[in-house]
């Protein structure tokens, strides 16, 4: 069984791959302090909780939290006797290349994203990604990341917008009944709702015109369907796509000679 790690900025999450499906996904906040022997405590003990009988083979990382990945290493090697690949790493080999600036290095789950989508939907694609940042990821015709767009997550702007005007409350992300609002919360969900509608269709058609082929528009991450409801922004979306990505580079790096015992 191989056990996929995506570590972002705000949540970490956990997926036990057994070849042919998921069989359990576990989530649990980012922090950078967590010790190998926590990490394992917390997983253990809801692995126990649902009932579920693994045997980890391999591990795979991608941590857009450069910190974190040490103690998800000795997690790795101390509980499941292997070395895990990690996205990014000289080690870790990638189906395709990125083609992007000499000397970028690009974000694992920019990296991961690109591969789930290509082995999914061919090439030609843009992945959007609802996270800590939303991002755009333009994927070639052969399946390579060759540049995108980062904006600031929906949350972190909602964030921002409370800590900046010491008069608006925080609210919660959903789609208003309608543009105009008639109180300030509706006002602050109407601006950020319709706001990202309105950033996602202004950079996907940029991005259309700018790359002169047609292409689909893959939407994933937690708030993706709630902003597939506000206008037809996605072609297809894929809640799992960051996992899926993670057991295609896996899976290549295994016919490619890299053991998970090295």
């Amino acid at each position: 069984m191989l056990l996929c790690i995506d570590c972002g900025n705000t949540n970490t999450v956990f997926s036990i791959w057994d070849g042919t499906s998921f069989v359990c996904t576990l989530r649990t906040s980012t922090h950078h302090a967590r010790t190998a022997d926590a990490y394992f405590t917390w997983y253990s003990t809801l692995i126990k909780h649902y009932g579920i009988d693994t045997d980890i083979t391999d591990v795979i990382i991608s941590s857009t939290v450069p910190r974190v990945v040490f103690n998800l290493r000795v997690f790795a090697d101390r509980f499941f006797g292997c070395r895990p690949l990690v996205v990014g790493k000289p080690e870790c080999l990638l189906p395709i290349a990125p083609r992007v600036d000499a000397g970028t290095a690009v974000g694992p789950d920019r990296l991961v994203n690109s591969a789930g989508a290509f082995d999914r939907h061919g090439g030609d694609l843009i992945v959007v990604d609802f996270g800590t940042a939303t991002t755009f990821d333009v994927v070639a015709e052969d399946g390579a990341y060759v540049g995108g767009v980062i904006a600031p997550g929906v949350n972190l702007s909602l964030e921002a917008l409370h800590m900046g005007a010491a008069a608006l409350p925080h609210v919660d992300i959903s789609q208003p009944e309608k543009v105009i609002g008639t109180n300030t919360v509706q006002c602050i969900q109407s601006g950020v709702f319709w706001g990202y509608v309105g950033l996602v269709t202004g950079i996907t058609e940029r991005i259309r015109a700018e790359y002169a082929r047609p292409m689909r528009i893959i939407g994933t991450g937690g708030l993706a369907p709630l902003f597939a409801q506000g206008d037809v922004l996605f072609d297809t979306i894929e809640d799992d796509l960051t996992m899926h990505g993670l057991t295609v580079i896996h899976a290549y790096n295994k016919e490619n000679g890299i053991s998970h015992e090295q």
